[in-house]
């Protein structure tokens, strides 16, 4: 099926790749509605001096403009690497329908700290093209120290 989760997945990881290119953490996320993306971003901390543009927040706030409503139920987030419990509570208060994500974030991971902070009626599904998202998170922070 062309609407699959990998196939949304894709283009989350296509925001990644361009945070990665802007010199930001390469995390991306889209949310579909419908099976229509209604917004995407990737990471924009650095460019903004901000540490709450994280690609989940812009991307879900995004969604909300779009869709006229501060409620998401009817949607899906897809993004690159487990939430952090930041981005997971907005998940929550938006409350999203479904969440797909790459890799675990086995230090900052909402499920690390938090596993019932997102809302009682999303669904979750992970490890959707995982490894792809490690590598270029791998390979983000090993030229980073590399330049240091």
């Amino acid at each position: 099926m062309i609407f699959s989760d990998e196939y949304f997945m894709e283009i989350a990881l296509k925001e990644a790749q361009a945070a990665y290119y802007e010199g930001e953490i390469p995390i991306g996320a889209v949310v579909v509605c419908n099976n229509q993306v209604i917004a995407r971003a990737h990471n924009l901390t650095e460019k903004l001096n901000d540490v709450t543009a994280h690609a989940e927040m812009l991307a879900i706030t995004a969604a909300e403009n779009f869709l006229g409503s501060k409620y998401l139920n009817e949607c899906t987030l897809y993004v690159t690497l487990e939430p952090c419990l930041m981005c997971a509570g907005a998940s929550y208060w938006s409350r999203l329908g479904k969440l797909v994500f790459g890799a675990k974030d086995e230090k900052r991971g909402y499920s690390k700290t938090a596993k019932q902070i997102l809302h009682p009626g999303t669904k979750v599904k992970t490890n959707v093209f995982a490894d792809e998202s490690i590598a270029l998170l791998q390979k983000f922070f090993k030229e980073r120290r590399a330049e240091s």
